[in-house]
């Protein structure tokens, strides 16, 4: 028996140490979809280590496209049949990637009588990248009503009266933003105020977003 219990310890052991290694994500979930245990292949697609996925649901980490799916293996499992599950799911991978692809679970136990965990492979089958809208880019006051106003045609010299400026003064704030955006013209520095978001789009006579806190 000593023999016995020894063998088994070393055997576990080298499945552990496999499971740890196999490039393939996968997890041990109950039968509810709780992770019970998990690789680190499966940890990396959720930007974590495979300790703080445990207790996680699995259909919570990974999102079924379809929720019929699901049901029909919860009624196969209920039933107690010994089959492969498939499930297709989408998931967001670090660095804000979406992606897609498919878990299969399939129930295991020492005996059919037992309440079988599910052994759950993860297949990536690719990603869609998720476009972000661009942060507003912070600019002065000044610099704002100055685009606003070379928005609506206005003159440096025109500008200057309004803001209260000297021309050099306004062509100064110029400069700077034409640099600072790389823009060769001012048609080009108007483009770039409203793609930027500094500018508020839709809007006549053009107007210049609220400066944000602390920027004068």
């Amino acid at each position: 028996m000593e023999a016995e219990r020894a063998d088994a310890v070393v055997w576990r052991n080298r499945a552990l140490t496999l499971f740890d290694r196999v490039a393939v994500p996968v997890a041990v979930c109950d039968v509810y979809g709780e992770v019970v245990l998990a690789n680190p292949a499966m940890a990396a697609e959720c930007g974590t280590t495979p300790g703080r996925l445990q207790g996680r649901d699995v259909l919570e980490l990974f999102r079924p496209q379809e929720t019929t799916q699901v049901e029909r293996i919860a009624e196969a499992l209920r039933m107690r049949r010994r089959s492969r599950y498939q499930v297709s799911v989408r998931w967001s991978a670090p660095g804000g990637a979406e992606r897609y692809g498919e878990l299969t679970a399939d129930p295991v136990s020492d005996s059919v009588d037992m309440t079988p965990a599910l052994l759950v492979m993860l297949r990536v089958q690719g990603e869609r990248t998720v476009r972000r809208a661009p942060e507003q880019v912070a600019v002065t006051s000044v610099e704002g009503r100055v685009l606003a106003l070379l928005a609506q045609g206005a003159t440096t010299a025109r500008a200057a009266r309004e803001l209260g400026l000297s021309k050099d003064g306004v062509t100064y704030h110029l400069r700077r933003l034409s640099a600072r955006w790389n823009a060769a013209n001012r048609t080009e520095l108007v483009a770039r105020a409203y793609a930027l978001g500094v500018l508020v789009p839709g809007v006549w006579p053009p107007q210049p977003r609220p400066a944000e806190s602390g920027v004068e």
